[in-house]
């Protein structure tokens, strides 16, 4: 595998793809623009992106739906909760049940019963993160790079191999071989139908050394153009479905000048907007966002991948963020943890036995406004899934509400205090006030 100079990048390979017509289908409208508190401009914005399966109202959380389902809620409960739209993972649709018979049956939303905007991943992700053994989670705090830059997790093996072409991968579910390059993603999330996609790109971690994060950032912009490419041919081939939009993904680590390279080049391309992802420390996490979004088209949405705490959460939009997903509010309901203004807490506690009020005082979703804390540890400590499915509703409605909260407070001008209101409640460090 060829490796680039940090200095200098080679000439595009690959010759720009004019916009196609069809692209107006899909539009992002800029509203509100958040103001600092001192009253200059800020980065952040409400605005609506329009699909073909209704408007998206930004800021906005989208729940993650991986594998055509948010884990352990109806669809209608979704919907009821406040979510406007799904993402699902191309990489786990395409290895189960396949995305040709997600196709046969209309596409994601139809299979799901989901009739609002659906998002699709690429599947670089989890290629990455599964191939290299670290399965769900990749350490993004240390940024040690005294190690190689193949590294995989201690007692596993490499499941994936990149190439300069796309990469080659083995199933975590049967270890069998497969395939993912630009065209084949591009084939796989047309196929599953979803009204947003994102091109094909590699993830790297911060482990990687700065020599390899400057190749890998040139694969992916080779590989955004091929993207392109091949959604335009696949849009002319499949005439008669709706338009899907296409994102391109921004990388380049910690480093302030590859970001803003990534953005530069992925910016002049014909992408619908843009996803943030790659590696960041959760500290760097509001400059590096802001460097995207002074460099990004502002007409075009940018969609922060893999983010739901609260702190996280304004920083994200304070610096330009539109859109966001990410798993954690259904996984650690699967663990007993739920939501509260006064910060997150497990309800497997002792206390809860006897605990008679809703997950969280004043909250109107189904389950603070159906059942107790007690009854619900009671499934819990049961080994009930009803538990799962009544914490995921709750603390899904939790971080949309939030959002939705925010963005209002962007259009009525409070959105500084408002922050600092949740985030000194969230934050305080005190045992949960509410009940016994």
């Amino acid at each position: 595998m060829s490796s680039l100079s940090e200095t200098q990048a080679p000439a595009a390979a690959v010759q720009a793809t004019p916009a196609h017509p069809r692209q107006s289908d899909f539009s992002f409208e800029v509203g509100t623009r958040l103001s600092n508190a001192d009253g200059s401009p800020a980065l952040g914005r409400t605005g609506v992106i329009r699909t073909p399966h209704g408007d998206i109202k930004t800021p906005a959380f989208i729940a993650v739906g991986t594998k055509a389902t948010v884990k352990a809620i109806l669809p209608e409960a979704v919907a009821e909760l406040g979510a406007q739209a799904v993402l699902a993972n191309a990489y786990h649709l395409y290895l189960q049940p396949g995305s040709e018979l997600l196709d046969a049956a209309g596409g994601l939303g139809k299979f799901m019963n989901w009739p609002l905007p659906t998002f699709t991943d690429s599947g670089g992700f989890q290629v990455m993160s599964l191939g290299s053994g670290f399965k769900k989670v990749i350490d993004m705090k240390s940024v040690d790079q005294s190690g190689p830059d193949d590294a995989v997790a201690p007692g596993k093996e490499r499941l994936a191999n990149v190439d300069d072409d796309g990469v080659w991968f083995k199933s975590h579910l049967d270890g069998s071989k497969h395939r993912f390059s630009p065209e084949i993603s591009m084939r796989v999330q047309h196929e599953i139908g979803a009204d947003i996609m994102f091109a094909f790109d590699e993830l790297t971690t911060l482990q990687n050394s700065r020599g390899y994060q400057v190749e890998s950032l040139e694969r992916t912009r080779l590989w955004a153009e091929r993207c392109i490419t091949e959604h335009f041919r696949l849009t002319d081939q499949r005439a008669g479905k709706e338009y899907q939009a296409l994102f391109g993904v921004i990388q380049g680590a910690q480093y302030e000048d590859l970001r803003r390279k990534a953005c530069q080049d992925l910016g002049a391309m014909e992408f619908d907007g843009f996803g943030i992802g790659g590696a960041l420390e959760k500290e760097n996490l509001g400059t590096i966002v802001g460097w995207c979004s002074q460099e990004l088209p502002e007409n075009k949405p940018r969609h922060l991948l893999g983010i739901s705490e609260p702190d996280d959460i304004f920083t994200a939009i304070e610096n330009g963020a539109d859109t966001f997903d990410c798993v954690s509010p259904t996984r650690v309901a699967r663990n007993s943890a739920f939501y509260t203004p006064h910060g997150r807490f497990n309800l497997s506690g002792s206390r809860y036995k006897s605990d008679f009020t809703p997950l969280a005082e004043g909250c109107e979703c189904y389950t603070c406004t159906n059942y107790t804390r007690a009854y619900i540890q009671h499934l819990y400590k049961s080994k009930e899934i009803l538990s799962h499915t009544l914490i995921s509703i709750h603390n899904e409605y939790f971080v949309v509400k939030m959002v939705d909260d925010a963005r209002q407070a962007i259009e009525d001008g409070t959105f500084h205090e408002m922050k600092a209101r949740v985030m000194a409640e969230y934050y305080a460090g005190n045992p949960d006030p509410q009940g016994l």
